[in-house]
């Protein structure tokens, strides 16, 4: 499963649900040794005063549409409410519990495995969704084929390969490479501010217990006066090509994964 393989263009409906038909799936399943779901995963939290709620939503079916356009996946609807505890200081965001996503993914799986999709790709767009590492462990041990994207590896090759300046460390939230993103992806829902909303909190250890509004007043994290179009194309480019191996890995035979 390659980049070859793929089509030269994925329609969307609205720049975020696939609008694919039941035929298009079945067409697109009899070229392909095993069939690859891929599933963007977000979430309904503040990000800062210039970033739509929506934001890691947004990220992430970015994502997953450039691997659609490169690979010949099967794409999911996004899961947009998502574990945001920590931004709950914030009035808008909305959380659902860590036991509540577990489920909801682990049943998605389960329904494709029924209607003959092999594996699921998991892409997270929200650091906080700490389970979904649980999901896909479990998964894999009882035999399954699923993943977890972007690696935090794919993201640091993607941070490089666009010239962000900012460290993953520093680069938390609503920073330079989420505000890159949606410069690119949907500059109509980035408003004015993100040029002087630089704010920087690198030690962090407590925020589990904390929460983020211990570290920040108006929810940023990062360096969004840095963020440009021009990285966000970059940044989404080179994870889809980090993506290849994943691709690989999942539609190899059973005994040599």
């Amino acid at each position: 499963m390659s980049g070859s393989g793929a089509r030269a263009a994925y329609g969307m409906v609205g720049g975020v649900l696939p609008a694919d038909t039941t035929e298009d799936v079945r067409t697109r399943g009899a070229g392909v040794s095993a069939q690859v779901a891929v599933l963007p995963v977000g979430s309904f939290e503040q990000h800062g005063p210039f970033l739509p709620l929506a934001t890691d939503t947004l990220v992430a079916c970015a994502v997953a549409r450039e691997i659609a356009a490169a690979y010949p996946v099967h794409l999911l609807p996004p899961l947009t409410v998502s574990c945001s505890h920590e931004h709950a200081a914030w009035p808008g965001t909305v959380s659902i519990s860590a036991v509540t996503l577990h489920a909801v993914v682990s049943d998605i799986a389960a329904s494709l495995r029924r209607s003959g999709v092999d594996a699921l790709v998991v892409v997270n767009g929200h650091g906080g969704n700490y389970v979904l590492g649980n999901v896909v462990q479990e998964a894999t041990a009882r035999g399954e084929r699923m993943a977890l994207f972007p690696a935090a590896e794919d993201w640091e090759a993607a941070r490089e390969r666009a010239g962000v300046v900012t460290s993953l460390l520093t680069d938390m939230h609503a920073g330079e490479i989420e505000t890159s993103i949606l410069l690119h992806a949907h500059p109509e829902f980035v408003r004015p501010g993100h040029e002087s909303a630089d704010f920087t909190a690198d030690d962090r250890r407590h925020l589990l217990t904390l929460g983020m509004s211990a570290y920040t007043e108006s929810g940023v994290i990062g360096r969004p006066s840095l963020g440009s179009a021009e990285k966000g194309k970059a940044l989404l480019a080179s994870l889809a090509e980090s993506f290849e191996p994943y691709a690989a890995l999942l539609t190899s035979a059973p005994g040599r994964r």
